[in-house]
């Protein structure tokens, strides 16, 4: 009968964990300085979901419970001893239960909410989230069909900078562990459209400060477009990080934009930049036309307000006299029938508004399958290289289309002599490498990678992999090791590094790197067992190369 982890063994771990402390400015204090001189616009802006993108847990807090059929664990999010708690417990295990103190609230509630919480510094995102459309909790996307808990998704800085200000890089060769505040400041604030205000406010105003519809297009588009377009894949180019985005550059020198081609546009969430873009407006008006033509970013019009809202803005254009007062005159609401709203398939409970701005309703497409195409082209991305192609690919290919290996494997292996310099695109090469049995290359690769940036998880952690196939488990340890320490909570990363120290012989200290990775995934049944056998260290098998930043 296989054993299980006494329950005090877990629990004790969990308690022991701490949130962090920081607690966010929110923007109505972040931005105090700018309500002196612009107090309506301030106003008006603190009401709008951007504004309350995000902040600390207790001040947006919907208690509620869910259960998760699948794999019969309940959650509960609660104001527990006066303090935001999601809790959790497991009615197939009950030894797999504990709680977690909620630091962050992420969503304004427009369409959902969600909850973030810290452990040792990590940082990491509920499993169960709150969606407007129910009005109840639900699993993330992606998890509903699990049949175990799944283990803690962690929150990397990519992912902050649309909901939080001023984010924080994690700390070097981590996934998402912050010493430091992940964070600033709750919410979108001025600066993140409007750029550094601090020679404009010592000023008293006299010193420019960036105003987006000054800006050239396609500089004025990307402060919408860095946040508000995903593609099917986005890829950082060469040498460039997306955090370092401000506003007056353009988002395409940071990111390369990719879609597969032929693609569903309403199938998918955040894609109203692309469907605006395939709009008979749009093409009609050109440069002229951007989101802010009907967007007004400092203002949510109230729900009894929006159809007359949105009514004047397209009257802006369709001025003539039978849109202005005989076409559908016992209906204001435009968008009801031109932009009508439809599931994305990839975000349960969460309806997007069709941004192709139809001239006759098209009808809803209720069809669950859309064919997968093969073909990535890029989308607002001038510039866009073979390199980044490549890129585009094998992430793709990472994300589970496996249709897309080859062409992955083939621009990369075109670009290998000129990615010297490049740590994101030989970690690429190598792990393919490695796949395609090639070790040598993958390990060269992965060197040079170190030499860029000896924290390089991805690197490390295969490189240590490499190293234990081929026998070599002194040293395998020792690489493996360097990156665990790093990130505890990458659980295969935890399952290798085990599995090498058990070959060597080191039992206790395979046990030991297990029961730190349980700390961030009790629920998890392979390390669970993988734990509970480490009495016997006969075989215990390694792999090599199957994910970016850690070996399962």
């Amino acid at each position: 009968m296989r054993r299980r982890i006494p329950l005090p063994l877990i629990v004790t771990l969990l308690i022991a964990c701490t949130a962090h402390a920081f607690q966010p400015t929110p923007v109505r204090v972040a931005d105090a300085q700018c309500q002196k001189c612009h107090k309506e616009i301030f106003e008006r802006y603190l009401a709008t979901p951007m504004a309350r993108a995000s902040g600390a847990a207790e001040e947006n807090l919907v208690p509620g419970t869910f259960l998760h059929a699948t794999s019969g664990v309940e959650y509960s999010i609660s104001n527990t001893r006066g303090l935001p708690y999601l809790s959790f417990r497991s009615g197939k295990h009950p030894d797999i239960a504990g709680e977690y103190r909620l630091s962050y609230f992420l969503g304004s509630g427009h369409l959902g909410t969600t909850y973030l919480y810290g452990l040792n510094h990590y940082l990491f995102e509920s499993p169960v989230a709150w969606y407007a459309s129910v009005h109840g909790y639900d699993m993330k996307p992606g998890l509903a069909e699990m049949p175990q808990m799944p283990p803690s998704l962690p929150m990397q800085s990519g992912c902050l900078r649309c909901h939080m200000s001023s984010v924080a890089r994690s700390d070097p060769g981590t996934i998402n562990r912050y010493s430091g505040s992940p964070f600033l400041h709750g919410g979108i604030t001025c600066e993140a459209c409007h750029g550094d205000s601090q020679r404009h406010v010592s000023s008293g105003g006299k010193a420019p400060i960036v105003n987006p519809a000054h800006l050239e297009p396609g500089r004025r588009d990307s402060v919408c477009i860095s946040c508000h377009l995903e593609g099917d894949v986005s890829v950082e180019r060469s040498g460039r990080a997306a955090l370092d985005y401000r506003p007056g550059d353009s988002i395409s020198d940071y990111l390369a934009f990719y879609v597969y081609s032929g693609n569903n546009l309403t199938a998918r969430g955040v894609s109203e930049v692309e469907q605006l873009a395939e709009s008979t407006c749009k093409r009609t008006s050109g440069d002229k036309m951007s989101c802010t033509s009907c967007h007004d970013p400092h203002f949510t019009p109230a729900p009894d307000q929006r159809a007359a809202f949105f009514r004047a803005k397209c009257l802006n254009c369709h001025s003539q006299q039978q849109f202005a007062q005989s076409h559908h005159p016992e209906n204001p609401d435009c968008t009801s029938c031109h932009m009508r709203h439809t599931g994305a398939e990839n975000i349960p409970h969460v309806a997007w508004t069709d941004h192709r701005i139809l001239r006759s309703p098209a009808p809803l497409d209720t069809s669950t399958e859309h064919p997968q195409s093969a073909e990535l082209s890029p989308v607002f991305s001038p510039g866009a290289n073979q390199r980044d192609l490549a890129m585009a690919y094998y992430k793709a290919f990472l994300e589970g289309n496996s249709s897309v290996g080859p062409k992955a494997w083939n621009l990369l292996q075109a670009q290998r002599s000129t990615i010297g310099n490049d740590a994101d695109a030989l970690d690429a090469f190598g792990l393919m490498s490695a796949q395609h049995g090639d070790n040598r290359d993958a390990e060269e690769a992965f060197q040079q990678a170190l030499k860029l940036d000896p924290h390089d998880l991805t690197a490390l952690s295969n490189l240590g992999a490499l190293e234990a196939k081929q026998g070599k488990l002194k040293s395998s340890v020792a690489t493996l090791q360097s990156a665990f320490e790093a990130n505890k909570d990458v659980i295969g990363l935890a399952m290798n590094l085990a599995r090498v120290q058990c070959m060597d012989g080191d039992a206790e200290g395979a046990r030991s790197t297990l029961d730190a990775a349980l700390i961030y995934a009790p629920g998890v049944e392979e390390l669970r067992r993988m734990r509970n056998q480490m009495s016997d260290c006969k075989n215990p098998g390694i792999n090599a190369g199957a994910t970016r930043g850690a070996t399962p």
